[in-house]
């Protein structure tokens, strides 16, 4: 079996990949025991396992998909029951591993586990239901796969505001909440062993804090909640997705410099807004700093500093960019007729897409391939060139958010040029 706290140190000095990690193939290992009594089953989102005398407590519970193989990999260390869950917070790759324990601990005649979760994480799963299909839009985008987006829930069956305790066995846990990349975090501190379960604060890659297509991220409040898990003197951090990392010094510096990294996107954001500046001026002006960048555990390979930027503005500065012609805009296919008419058409905006391409320009060639296509939709030359350009663009992005978005609007245009898909219409 893998040792994960050996791959874990190579990752850490830069010599082992650690996108090795996300290919899913150490969690067909079964439970890693990573330290005494402590295992891990290294999914997408991750799952940690403490075996106590009174049963199993569990910090999140992973994916629906691979909800039975955790239930059977669980089986082969033990067949203590699960006792008590955690939610880290209500994102469905750490919340939907639960449903097969539950069965397991009717069939058998156990009491059912107890799921401990931030009193936010009942209402996130509430608007979850309410905008399924939008939902699954983004997912599709964002990953590239087919998304069913459930219906159905495991709420929690106690929630807390601020901070509690749990006592499992002879397992103490202080649960404490903040906001982060969302607003019913829970991070899991168990001070007898210096064991610290921090969720998705800390993931192997630059913080998810400005993902385009999902709700409103704090850059500030998750620096803060950084320091604070920081000062503990953790010997060991078990993060949300990722490998393990051992070793006080090392734990404290992972926290710290990613709490630097989110705090001088946020400072250098609310500076610029402070002097007056535009959306547009934040975004290409402000940049993380190139020694945090690279990191291997900063590296952004998720989402990008740019994105974080885009986010602090939006919770501070509403929607509004500073450009006047945004606020009550026109129609984006009417904008690009017009753009059409005044530079000899679509196929000429086309071509403009392509030269600008060549020429390494790749934001202006993003926005003249889209114009083409606004302009004409049923033009084949219009989304051959916005395919091609896009798929440029997916191939150059480093995070998977710009990496979803520029694939599926290279996908759309192959799609609409070889006649597999109907033209857009416009509506009235």
């Amino acid at each position: 079996m893998t040792d994960l706290l050996e791959y874990a140190d190579r990752a850490w000095r830069g010599e082992a990949d650690a996108g090795f990690f996300r290919t899913g193939r150490l969690r067909k290992e079964g439970l890693h025991e990573i330290a005494e009594g402590v295992w891990m089953w290294p999914a997408f989102g991750n799952v940690y396992l403490f075996p106590t005398s009174a049963g199993l407590f569990c910090y999140d519970t992973g994916e629906k998909r691979t909800a039975r193989d955790l239930l059977a990999a669980t089986r082969v260390r033990t067949d203590a029951p699960l006792h008590t869950a955690v939610y880290s917070h209500g994102h469905l790759d750490h919340v939907s591993g639960v449903d097969p324990f539950d069965a397991e601990a009717a069939e058998r005649g156990w009491r059912r586990p107890t799921v401990i979760a931030h009193e936010n994480t009942p209402r996130r799963f509430r608007r979850y239901a309410a905008t399924a299909g939008y939902n699954v839009a983004i997912n599709e985008r964002q990953f590239q796969v087919p998304v069913r987006w459930p219906g159905q829930y495991r709420y929690p069956d106690l929630t807390y505001r601020d901070s509690t305790t749990v006592r499992v066995g002879e397992l103490d846990v202080l649960l404490r909440h903040d906001r982060g990349e969302t607003d019913d975090a829970t991070i899991a501190w168990l001070p007898g062993r210096r064991i610290l379960c921090c969720g998705d604060f800390f993931i192997w890659a630059s913080p998810n804090a400005g993902n385009p297509q999902k709700v409103q991220r704090y850059a500030a409040e998750w620096a803060r909640a950084l320091r604070w898990m920081a000062g503990l003197g953790a010997g060991l951090l078990l993060p949300g997705h990722g490998m393990p990392i051992a070793g006080a010094d090392r734990v404290r510096t992972a926290l710290t410099d990613t709490a630097e990294f989110l705090q001088t996107l946020h400072d250098q954001t609310v500076e610029a807004m402070n002097a007056g500046a535009t959306l547009d001026e934040v975004i290409h002006s402000v940049t993380a700093p190139a020694e945090l960048l690279a990191k291997p555990y900063l590296r952004p390979s998720y989402d990008e500093p740019e994105f974080v930027a885009r986010n602090v503005w939006r919770l501070y500065g509403g929607w509004y960019d500073g450009n006047p012609a945004n606020l009550k805009p026109a129609r984006r296919e009417n904008l690009s007729r017009e753009i059409a008419a005044l530079s000899g058409g679509a196929d000429r905006l086309a071509a403009r897409a392509r030269e600008l391409l060549a020429a390494g320009e790749h934001r202006l060639a993003a926005h003249f391939a889209q114009f083409a296509t606004d302009a004409d939709p049923s033009s084949s030359d219009a989304h051959g060139a916005r395919a091609d350009v896009f798929s440029a663009l997916e191939k150059a992005a480093t995070s998977t958010m710009a990496k979803g978005v520029y694939a599926s609007a290279a996908a759309e245009s192959r799609m609409v040029r070889n006649g597999d898909m109907p033209q857009k219409r416009d509506t009235p």
